[in-house]
């Protein structure tokens, strides 16, 4: 990626998405069940922390690091045939636990929302299951997305349950 000075976000609740949102967004979770053990969460983890949900979902351009990591730029691109729009985010910081895992990235200028998402794994030992997460709270950063209201929303749903339709047992 470039080698530009650190873009400000585009928002001021910077790491929200680990506690309450906040008031003035759009707020969603989509939580889906994986399927169960140990070595599916691990799994889950590593595919999650090296951006598969992205790129399963073919919106994934680049990231300055492999690896998931507190400062890392990456981009997506937002399209519909042969329109669309790069979006530049930056990784806000990891989740590290023994039972959960994954990322937020949060908006910077020029990416068409406003806001943060973050990406997770989840492993419950009461009953060995293995669930995938994706929390973001948004609102239009764009004339366009302003425009599209309950269109963009729908989008941004669709695409949740597609980041978590993205992993695979391995």
């Amino acid at each position: 990626m470039s080698e530009q000075p650190e873009s400000p976000f585009s928002y001021a609740e910077v790491g929200a998405t680990a506690h309450q949102f906040p008031p003035g967004y759009h707020h969603f979770r989509v939580r889906r069940r994986l399927g169960t053990g140990r070595a599916l969460f691990e799994s889950a983890a590593t595919q999650i922390l090296t951006y598969r949900m992205q790129q399963g979902t073919g919106i994934f351009r680049g990231a300055d690091t492999p690896t998931a990591a507190p400062g890392t730029h990456l981009t997506v691109r937002l399209a519909l045939g042969p329109l669309g729009v790069t979006a530049p985010c930056r990784i806000v910081y990891v989740v590290d636990e023994p039972d959960r895992r994954g990322f937020a990235y949060g908006t910077l200028p020029g990416h068409p929302e406003i806001g943060e998402e973050l990406f997770l794994v989840e492993y419950d030992p009461s009953d060995d299951s293995v669930h995938g997460v994706v929390a973001a709270f948004s609102r239009p950063g764009t004339w366009y997305t302003r425009l599209g209201g309950p269109v963009v929303r729908l989008i941004q749903h669709w695409f949740a349950r597609r980041y978590i339709a993205t992993i695979r047992p391995t």
